[in-house]
Order: structure tokens, then C-alpha cells, then sequence
């Protein structure tokens, strides 16, 4: 999809945490950098880095060089986010900005204390840190339940247990919510095989009757603090694989017991996996 449409807003469950937002740019034309700053300034409270930089999205540069103008210092640094014309991916990261707006200036000053340690050591190379924070900016997805129950099966990967024998319990008790930009792109066209990268928050059954608008805030809440725990997402393997797709209602032929008999997508997992 290379054109710009807005129907992706309504197409699908996945897209339900940009709808809020998102609404906004239903035009006929993609949406510019000074419709994006639009959504930005207008927000009720004002969106900064943890450098104390109010957000604005910039059209992209040419590859930096320097250390304050890579891009994760320059916007923890400027407040600079770039955007590329007419791209999907950059657009759902602007959208997922002005979504979770304290977990991505959480995830970013990371990056950056990341990025400044690795050139004071001369390193060349990213840490595992680097890698499992872009691994959830780019593929993250929210999970939370009020039964610990449903987390623990997801942890153990037990799929059809999960999404199939419990079905009805996830519809009651379990949500999911895209986070990454890279999978909000994935999402306009769905295929199975799609798998995201979760990190998991148990939170009471009153969570799922509030407001779309007041669960967003208390998720950009808790994923800013558990972005901001230094001693959280070390690694890779702290952010749990979901076979989105199994969701009940995210894809067609999920409602079919025999969906979940697919071991390429609804894979056992390792039995050292803590």
C-alpha cells in the first residue's frame, strides 16, 4: 500500500489504539509534517523528550555523522523526529508518538544513554540493550489481563489452550495492544506468520470498562515505567513472543479450531525459556 488511505482505521482491531488520534488526518491527501505537528501541538499536554524537548517532526536528513545529530540523540536532544514523505512506517512511528507519548520518550532516552555509553567505550557495535529496545519500538505489543492466568499460558506458549479452549475468557479478561511502528505497517496487510514482541502488565478487571482514551493513559503510564526500570529489557529474551494473529477477531479463520493446529506460526516453546 503506497497511497495514502485512512481506512485502515476501521479496517481492523489492531489499529484500535491509533483511532483516537488518528481520526484526525482522514483527507484525501497523505498527511504532511505540518498536519502531524498539528496533532502534536494540540494535545492537552505537551509532548517532550526526557532532554526536555517539545516534539516535532522533521523531514529526514542525510545520514549524521556526528553524535548529537544521530537520530535517537537528536530527538532526545532537539525533540526531532524524522519523517520520510508518502512512508507508511515513519507515519505509524509519528502516530505512535503522539499515542504512547511518555513510553516512546522512555524508550528513547535509553537509546540514548545506550548510544552515548557505546561511543564513550568506542564501541561499533550495538549491545543486546540497543537491540531489545528497537526489537519492542519496532515490533512491541502491549498484553494486560486481569487473570494471571492468561499471561502465564502466553509466557509458556500455549496456544491453543490460550487463544482457543479459553477463548471466551481472553475476549473478557486479556487485550492486546500494537505498540511498534514496524508492526502497525505489517498490519495493513495481514498474513499469518506475523509475530509480535510482548511486554506483559496484570491490571484489574475495571481496566477493561474505563475509556479507550483513559486505557491508553494508564498503558503509556506503566510502559514508561517499566521502559524506564534500568534493570528491564536487557535483552531480546525479556520480551515475550505473540502470534498476534490469535487473537480472537484479529484475522479472518481464527474462529476455526483447525487455525491453531498451524506449529509454523503457534510454535512450542523452549523449555529453558524463564
Amino acid at each position: 500500500m503506497d497511497q495514502w488511505t485512512s481506512d485502515f482505521l476501521v479496517r481492523s482491531p489492531m489499529f484500535e489504539p491509533l483511532r483516537p488520534i488518528g481520526a484526525a488526518l482522514r483527507s484525501q491527501q497523505w498527511p504532511t509534517l505540518d498536519d502531524l505537528q498539528r496533532l502534536a501541538d494540540a494535545r492537552e499536554t505537551r509532548v517532550l523528550t526526557h532532554g526536555g524537548a517539545p516534539l516535532r517532526f522533521v523531514a529526514q536528513s542525510v545520514k549524521a555523522a556526528a553524535f548529537e545529530d544521530k537520530y535517537e540523540a537528536r530527538i532526545y536532544l532537539k525533540g526531532e523526529v524524522q519523517i520520510r514523505a508518502g512512508n507508511w512506517h515513519d507515519l505509524f512511528n509519528a502516530l505512535v508518538w503522539l499515542t504512547f507519548p511518555r513510553a516512546k520518550a522512555a524508550l528513547n532516552e535509553r537509546h540514548y544513554r545506550a548510544l552515548r555509553q557505546q561511543y564513550a567505550d568506542g564501541e561499533s557495535d550495538r549491545g543486546p540493550l540497543q537491540d531489545a529496545l528497537t526489537l519492542f519500538d519496532e515490533g512491541g505489543v502491549i498484553v494486560v489481563a486481569s487473570d494471571g492466568g492468561l499471561l502465564q499460558a502466553l509466557r509458556e506458549f500455549k496456544w491453543k489452550e490460550l487463544f482457543w479452549h479459553h477463548r471466551a475468557h481472553v475476549e473478557s479478561a486479556m487485550r492486546c495492544y500494537l505498540f511498534g511502528h514496524a508492526l502497525y505497517e505489517k498490519a495493513l496487510q495481514p498474513y499469518t506468520g506475523m509475530t509480535g514482541r510482548g511486554l506483559l502488565f496484570q491490571v484489574g478487571k475495571d481496566f477493561f470498562t474505563a475509556p479507550m482514551a483513559v486505557q491508553l493513559e494508564r498503558l503509556d503510564a506503566m510502559l514508561e515505567q517499566r521502559l524506564l526500570d534500568t534493570g528491564a529489557l536487557e535483552t531480546t529474551r525479556e520480551l515475550a513472543p505473540l502470534p498476534i494473529l490469535g487473537m480472537p477477531g484479529w484475522y479472518p479463520g481464527n474462529e476455526h479450531e483447525p487455525y491453531y493446529d498451524n506449529l509454523d506460526y503457534f510454535r512450542p516453546g523452549r523449555s529453558d525459556r524463564s
